[in-house]
């Protein structure tokens, strides 16, 4: 029966609701198309070049004419490409291009954009596991690895050495005498890999639970010569070391882990007594009311839904989500037995948070 029915409303408020469904659609085709353009190189491409045609932009991009033609439109009428009807000419602004064109990272917002094609494509299970609880496996998710990637690479790996490391005082001096460090869910390694490559005199390990980012990760530190790193596949709530660590870090991996207290009980147990965790994780309170301001709310909650809460309730896990909070994040890693847990934020970076753990 409806309960509505009667129920009179305010018109202008429905049509400035309207009006922002509109906008939704046409923001959600423009991430898509975006998401393109980064892949491509379309953005890059434009990014060097002067006012030009569709034709000229295809070829120093080698690409398709007719495919960037109908993508010129999108980013035209989007408002992110500048068009002469005149000469028929495209331009991508430079104010535009520092947030679109790898030359711009670690800035380039144009790499997040992938998130979206990415999810979409499990639209179909996800709806399933609504309807049915439980969630999917890593493996369904094409191109995870690759988007993670790309992501880490300007979140994680362009700070790492002269902005994350001096979060924790002292830690570039002792890598550099050398010690011994872990990284628990280390995806493809890049993070690992760049102290590899920095601190000759430490040995790095790296754990993760897909063995195609394990081999990917050991294919590239042999590519480069590097013979303090090891990566293996191992599966974070199970792995046994005793004390073996000076520091272990984790970038983006708790949240979405089966059995998150478990690594984090797993991780306090690796370290050397007086060692240090360094957790970096989505920055967001625990308490939705405290997350209606968040600069990326919906966009963090859409991605904890379709992949880091799906993956865990997969294992019969605890769903955490991407927004489980610093909170939840402090009360879990004093719970594992750390004496002090003190949460940093970084000026600029509004995606994360990092825990600084002693143990």
């Amino acid at each position: 029966m409806c309960t509505n029915c009667n129920i009179a409303i305010d018109q202008s408020q429905s049509d400035q609701f309207a009006e922002r469904m509109l906008g939704i659609l046409n923001d959600g085709a423009l991430g898509l198309m975006i998401s393109v353009g980064y892949r491509t190189g379309l953005f890059d491409t434009m990014g060097e070049m002067e006012a030009s045609t569709s034709d000229e932009i295809a070829k120093a991009a080698e690409l398709n004419e007719r495919y960037v033609r109908e993508w010129l439109g999108v980013m035209v009428t989007g408002g992110i490409v500048s068009y002469l009807p005149s000469n028929k000419k495209y331009t991508l602004p430079a104010e535009h291009a520092a947030w679109l064109t790898r030359k711009s990272s670690p800035n380039n917002i144009a790499v997040t954009a992938q998130w979206l094609p990415l999810m979409a494509q499990v639209e179909d299970r996800i709806v399933e596991s609504f309807q049915n609880g439980g969630g999917l496996q890593y493996s369904e998710y094409q191109r995870f690895n690759e988007v993670m990637a790309d992501e880490s690479a300007q979140t994680v790996v362009a700070p790492l050495l002269d902005t994350l490391l001096p979060l924790v005082d002292g830690l570039k001096e002792q890598l550099e005498k050398g010690i011994h460090a872990l990284d628990v869910g280390c995806g493809k390694g890049k993070a690992l890999i760049t102290l590899a490559n920095a601190f000759p005199n430490s040995t790095f390990v790296g754990y993760d639970f897909l063995d195609s980012a394990v081999s990917d990760a050991n294919k590239e530190a042999a590519s480069k010569g590097l013979r303090n790193i090891t990566f293996e596949q191992r599966d974070a709530a199970t792995f046994d070391a005793h004390e073996q660590y000076d520091i272990v870090f984790t970038f983006d991996s708790v949240h979405d882990q089966a059995n998150p207290q478990v690594m984090l009980n797993n991780i306090f147990k690796a370290l050397k007594p007086r060692g240090t965790y360094f957790c970096q994780d989505i920055a967001g309170s625990s308490h939705l009311e405290n997350n209606l301001n968040h600069p990326i709310g919906p966009l963090m909650y859409t991605i904890s839904t379709t992949h880091c809460m799906s993956v865990s309730l997969a294992q019969n896990g605890a769903g955490l989500g991407a927004m489980w909070g610093k909170e939840l994040a402090t009360e879990m890693i004093q719970k594992a037995g750390f004496k002090t847990v003190e949460m940093k934020e970084l000026e600029h970076d509004i995606i994360n948070y990092y825990y600084i753990a002693s143990k």
